[in-house]
């Protein structure tokens, strides 16, 4: 009877990577994140900044006009004192530095929305990220039971604020300024939110006409937006989806912001249906962050586990762009990169109706 003998694993280790104190520290930067940005969105909640708009203020008399609990609010704050959001003049009073000051209501570039949204349905659907990267499919549909854009038509208030978000950044962004559009009679902006992008676009442009496609939540705040800078009169708001029918006749039309939001077979849906309202020669900007190739740090890499996070839709590289708006009927003509300075900043893909 022959005896089996085990063989020694002479297999070794891989030695461990050397931790050195400062990766001990960005990893506790980026579990401690979650808590500053909870801060945040509670100041902006409570409107703290704007009661501070007009200068320093004690903490009790803030949380007197606030409601809020004296000592937790003088702990909320001087937190993010610390890093720069507010100053800590004495013990007890506080005012706005200028990063603070974005979280005001009724300054340009207001964050305000941003951190409501942030703190509430972006957080809840953080909590299921494990879900999402298991399945592949929302974690937002699984922390509150339908997709992302359902939950919206139900619920108008948080509508409100999602539009507002995502029109708070106010300027026309750079990559956008160096595309070739040429003469532009009328411009199509395709689901573009709450008009801001719009109505930046046609004040520095007094011969062009403007067409706003939406839902009708967006379009009842756009009509607030455009009536504010001016341009109403040269604006038509047209309530609908971008999946059934799109305004014809433009020039140029603006997808800012949209395809990011869906899968490839929807996103596809969306551009031929802008394609099918476009005259041959017609413009396409398509406004997206854009994925690099290869390895590095990249915001928009950051920003698609947002996408993971919250819809069915995702950032994609330069190729990926390319090869679904060329399979819809358009030639890209130029992609214009991203502004490194601005970490909210959008490429632009240009392209041309064939």
């Amino acid at each position: 009877m022959s005896t089996f003998h085990a063989q020694p694993d002479h297999t070794v280790a891989a030695a461990p990577p050397r931790v050195r104190p400062s990766d001990a520290a960005l990893v506790q930067s980026l579990l401690s994140g979650a808590w500053l940005g909870q801060a945040c969105y509670t100041v902006a909640k409570l409107g703290i900044a704007d009661l501070l708009a007009d200068g320093p203020e004690t903490a009790p008399n803030l949380a007197a006009r606030c409601g809020a609990d004296p000592d937790a609010l003088l702990r909320l704050l001087r937190a993010l004192a610390s890093v720069g959001l507010f100053t800590q003049r004495e013990r007890e009073t506080f005012e706005l530095t200028g990063a603070g000051s974005l979280l005001r209501s009724d300054v340009p570039e207001s964050a305000r929305a941003s951190a409501i949204m942030l703190g509430e349905e972006v957080f809840r659907s953080f909590a299921e990220l494990p879900h999402a990267v298991r399945t592949g499919t929302p974690a937002f549909d699984q922390a509150y039971g339908q997709p992302m854009y359902t939950y919206l038509a139900t619920h108008p208030e948080v509508a409100r604020t999602f539009h507002a978000a995502l029109g708070s950044h106010r300027t026309v962004p750079a990559a956008l300024s160096r595309c070739d559009v040429g003469e532009v009679g009328t411009m199509v902006d395709v689901g573009g939110g709450d008009g801001a992008l719009l109505a930046a676009l046609l004040t520095g442009r007094p011969e062009t006409r403007g067409v706003l496609l939406e839902l009708p939540e967006a379009i009842r705040q756009a009509s607030t937006r455009f009536a504010e800078a001016g341009v109403a009169d040269r604006v038509t708001l047209v309530e609908g989806s971008f999946f059934d029918r799109v305004p014809g006749d433009g020039d140029l039309y603006l997808l800012a912001r949209c395809l990011h939001n869906w899968s490839d077979d929807k996103a596809l849906a969306i551009l031929r249906t802008v394609r099918e309202a476009m005259r041959p020669g017609a413009r396409l900007v398509v406004l997206e962050k854009v994925v690099p190739d290869g390895p590095g740090p990249s915001q928009a890499k950051i920003f698609d586990l947002l996408m993971l996070a919250m819809v069915e839709g995702r950032n994609r590289t330069d190729g990926e762009y390319r090869e679904l708006i060329g399979r819809s009927g358009f030639d890209v003509v130029a992609v214009h990169p991203a502004s490194r300075h601005d970490p909210r900043a959008e490429s632009a893909i240009e392209a041309v109706a064939v």
